[in-house]
């Protein structure tokens, strides 16, 4: 092709593009710039410009083509690295935390003696345990929490809970735990603000936990359910069926119980749900991620699906959103761990630490609230400091002075 024709190629292109056809581009060029060549030839060279340039079009779009082809492969892969890595360090995750509690259980007796005592009537006592969140530090002026705290809170708990069963004469005691019993480390501030790692965590809430049930155990017999929260979950999405939502430390915690108090009534059914029968009474269990703000339309449709499948409820509770709310029909507890930077912060809300307790007698149910903000007067169960002492926050509180010796030489 010659050169003299391709300089004006941006301008041939563009005639050809307007809808000319190469014999009114050949006289246009001719008019304008003079050239002494014929019409016709002057034809064939725009021709073979134009194909020349639609060729070059094709390749380039071929090749953007491949490149898409190229880059979509290699996002693919990306993808697929990404959540191999993730799963990987996850099941690493979980190896070591399963190796932690087999040794940190090893040193925990698995012999637990248990009282059994002789009905003394039909009243019974629902205890429920709501958002514990073991392993958050709280440091604010108005609200402290870490595992010394959380223990100290229980056991005024169980102090109150042994009070009304004597009042009450009560001899069962069922524990209703809804769930968030380990706190989250998804977020950086969470993360940041943890007393100790995940394993660690686990067995101090096994531990206190333990010694909370035993305490009732002194009055009345014991028995428990849990379902499992939002919070306490392994995974970053929630689950919706039982093999999910069990990926849960709420539900590893459940099931460290049963192992460590084998002659304890542990009542299991679904994951996110549970429905128990105390002295006639037809209880709900739910952690309440799923129903965000209870109201009474929500809670219609509950008692509804339950209603198609034959099953009638008297009562339903739930925990969340820390904060305590009773009505009819349903209760809300507050959290053990009360007010955090999360909450003064984030929602502008301001709760107090406590927990429900509900007396069921044959055709009656009294609701009350236990408050635990403050503890004066109670040392709580025994724990192993050291294990709570991973975040700096929390080990100051266990160094020990160390004596340093001065080699003279």
């Amino acid at each position: 092709m010659e050169s003299k024709y391709l300089e004006y190629k941006d301008e041939i292109v563009a005639l050809f593009w307007d809808g000319n056809g190469y014999q009114t581009i050949a006289q246009h060029l001719i008019d304008k710039y003079h050239f002494k060549t014929t019409k016709e030839s002057l034809r064939r060279r725009i021709k073979d410009i134009i194909q020349y340039v639609i060729a070059d079009k094709e390749i380039i779009q071929h090749n953007i083509l491949l490149q898409k082809k190229s880059q979509k492969q290699a996002d693919l892969n990306r993808i697929k690295n990404k959540a191999f890595r993730e799963h990987s360090r996850l099941e690493n995750a979980l190896i070591e935390y399963n190796k932690s509690l087999i040794d940190l259980l090893k040193a925990e007796s698995l012999k637990t003696t248990i009282k059994q005592h002789t009905s003394k009537g039909k009243q019974a006592i629902i205890v429920q345990i709501a958002d514990t969140h073991f392993n958050e530090l709280v440091d604010l002026k108005n609200n402290k929490y870490d595992f010394e705290v959380a223990s100290k809170r229980l056991q005024k708990f169980a102090h109150h809970i042994k009070e009304y069963a004597k009042f009450y004469n009560v001899s069962e005691i069922f524990v209703a735990v809804t769930g968030d019993l380990l706190n989250s480390d998804r977020r950086l501030d969470e993360l940041l603000n943890a007393s100790s790692n995940r394993s660690k965590a686990t067995f101090l809430a096994v531990h206190l936990l333990k010694y909370f049930i035993l305490d009732l155990n002194s009055v009345a017999n014991i028995s428990v359910g849990c379902v499992s929260g939002n919070e306490s979950r392994v995974n970053k999405d929630l689950g919706w069926v039982d093999q999910i939502a069990t990926d849960n430390y709420d539900f590893v915690i459940f099931e460290m119980l049963r192992l460590l108090m084998p002659d304890i009534n542990f009542v299991t059914s679904g994951a996110l749900e549970l429905v128990v029968e105390v002295n006639g009474h037809n209880c709900l269990l739910i952690h309440g991620h799923q129903l965000g703000n209870m109201n009474n339309d929500k809670i219609a449709k509950v008692m509804s699906k339950y209603a198609r499948n034959g099953i009638i409820l008297d009562f339903m509770m739930c925990g969340h959103l820390h904060e305590t709310k009773i009505t009819d029909m349903f209760a809300r507890s507050s959290s053990l761990v009360g007010a955090n930077a999360y909450s003064e912060n984030a929602l502008l809300l301001s709760s107090r630490a406590a927990q429900n307790i509900y007396i069921m007698k044959d055709k009656e149910r009294h609701d009350i609230r236990i408050d635990l903000q403050h503890t004066k007067g109670f040392n709580g169960y025994p724990i192993n400091k050291e294990l709570s002492s991973y975040n700096a926050k929390s080990l100051d509180k266990t160094l020990k002075k160390q004596t340093v010796f001065k080699i003279v030489i």
